[in-house]
């Protein structure tokens, strides 16, 4: 039984083994990471020998965690690495090739209906109705987006936004506001399966979900790398960053938006928090705090999101999907009644 598993930003781990009676048994473990001393390989298959199969991730993680000399050093790999190496040979841990894949580009959204869409297609995938799902956002209006656990007059200066057009939402996942205008960002949103990531606390399943996108910008000559928690940056400034919500049957919401082109003077009128932390610094430093995909690479947007798609189905498989009219129908109904609703805007003040 055969088993591997690549760490976002990290080295590969192979792990080949027998079930025999319930147990782990001829365990051995390969890959291109370094370890030192070279007899830590011993303590790790040591300590997978006769394990359940049973086992989950956290109890082989800690098992092999637990079986190390105290001067071992694992590079490039962990505990929980093994562990989902151990699990994909035990055919108890899923990969995206696993899933058939559906990529949407759709026409644009009001700032509503995009996050009435994020919850209204993640739970379907959750009901089995819909494939696991890419989808590509496609902006109808400038918006300030607010993580759901923020302040809202402590992130956005509500009448200097009224006054430039900029409208005011506030979506389901955490982390911080950004303000996006039609054509200016490259937002996205995937809707997997818990399954992808069971075996991943939510800081490693950041990385793993979006190591493709990287590998995407890095194929157009971007320097990208991911910085923890949920960043997508290079050398030249913060690009992107990203937000999850796991829904209750399973689905993992997963959502990105990486600066296109931007306005830096608009930004720092509009959020109150972009505003502080550049007051010492000038307007033009806002500049090298997000730094767009259009300054680094010098293409087209739609490009940049062709080479993403073409990226993701290289890597994980994929193709056109559609949002259908009872998806819309039920969007459409769920922005009214949450979404684009004081209350909703207001529910932290």
């Amino acid at each position: 039984m055969h088993g591997e598993y690549k760490v976002p930003g990290g080295k590969l781990v192979v792990v080949d083994l027998e079930e025999r009676d319930g147990r782990l048994a001829d365990v051995q473990v390969a890959g291109d990471f370094f370890l030192e001393p070279e007899e830590a390989l011993a303590d790790i298959r040591a300590a997978l020998e006769g394990l359940p199969a049973e086992a989950d991730a956290a109890a082989i993680a800690a098992a092999v965690r637990g079986g190390l000399r105290p001067e071992a050093a694992m590079i490039g790999f962990s505990p929980e690495a093994v562990a989902i190496a151990v699990r994909r040979a035990l055919g108890r841990s899923m990969t995206w090739r696993d899933f058939e894949w559906q990529i949407i580009e759709a026409p644009p959204q009001t700032p509503a209906m995009h996050l009435a869409l994020d919850e209204v297609l993640a739970r379907e995938v959750a009901a089995g109705r819909r494939a696991p799902t890419l989808r590509f956002w496609e902006w109808e209006r400038p918006a300030i987006i607010i993580g759901n656990f923020q302040s809202l007059r402590n992130e956005v200066d509500l009448e200097a936004a009224a006054a430039m057009g900029v409208e005011t939402v506030r979506r389901v996942t955490g982390g911080g506001a950004m303000l996006v205008e039609p054509g200016s960002a490259v937002t996205y949103s995937l809707y997997a399966p818990g399954e992808l990531v069971r075996d991943m606390n939510f800081a490693d399943s950041y990385a793993f979900l979006d190591d493709w996108v990287l590998k995407a910008l890095i194929s157009l000559g971007i320097d990208a790398f991911y910085k923890p928690l949920n960043d997508i940056s290079s050398s030249k400034g913060k690009i992107g960053g990203a937000a999850q919500k796991r829904f209750s049957r399973g689905t993992v919401l997963h959502h990105v938006t990486m600066a296109y082109d931007m306005d830096a003077e608009k930004m720092v009128k509009v959020l109150r928090i972009g505003r502080e932390k550049l007051s010492d610094k000038g307007t033009t430093s806002a500049q090298k705090r997000v730094d767009p995909l259009k300054s680094q690479t010098g293409l087209p947007r739609a490009e940049i999101i062709r080479r993403m798609r073409e990226t993701f189905v290289q890597m994980h498989g994929g193709v056109a999907g559609a949002i259908t009219p009872e998806e819309y129908a039920a969007a459409e109904e769920l922005a009214a009644s949450k979404f684009a609703t004081e209350a909703w805007l207001r529910h932290i003040p």
